[in-house]
């Protein structure tokens, strides 16, 4: 099935899709990724040994201004009035990973997929910056959306 692309118009030039004959509805979105990084990079963060200070709480509050400022970031995004941003962090220690969650919600007219991605990104990105005097081989991986909610389209869930 062909679906068109509403971001084009009949032109083909890009356009800001108007959203004002939607329903507002409660929408929620979350999103994943991961650092991949040394054991001992991973050991530092987590005893506070990292010489830029809290790499978490930094990286936790970098990610939801981030998501606050998604469409500054994202040129076609609509600007949301977020009702909740949040970004966690869960050690993978078999794995060497750092794996990061952020949830965006709104009640609004279109949905926060991209700015539950963009509070990833920008989290896992400075995690990144935070660490990368002690570990400049850390790779930020798999940032994907898990799961979003309301809207017409309605529930989404990775598999």
């Amino acid at each position: 099935m062909d679906t068109p692309l509403t971001h084009l118009d009949s032109a083909g030039q890009a356009r800001m899709v108007d959203v004002a004959d939607k329903p507002d509805t409660v929408r929620e979105a979350v999103a994943r990724g991961e650092v991949v990084m040394r054991p001992e990079t991973a050991a530092r963060i987590q005893s506070g040994g990292m010489p830029k200070g809290d790499v978490l709480a930094t990286a936790r509050v970098a990610g939801i201004m981030g998501a606050k400022r998604t469409p500054d970031l994202i040129p076609l995004c609509h600007g949301l009035s977020l009702t909740g941003a949040e970004v966690s962090f869960t050690w993978d220690e078999d794995r060497g990973r750092l794996l990061v969650e952020g949830a965006a919600r709104t009640v609004g007219k279109t949905g926060v997929e991209m700015e539950a991605l963009t509070a990833v990104a920008v989290a896992a990105l400075t995690v990144y910056d935070m660490c990368k005097a002690v570990d400049r081989g850390m790779r930020v991986e798999a940032i994907r959306l898990v799961r979003k909610t309301g809207g017409q389209s309605g529930t989404f869930e990775a598999e």
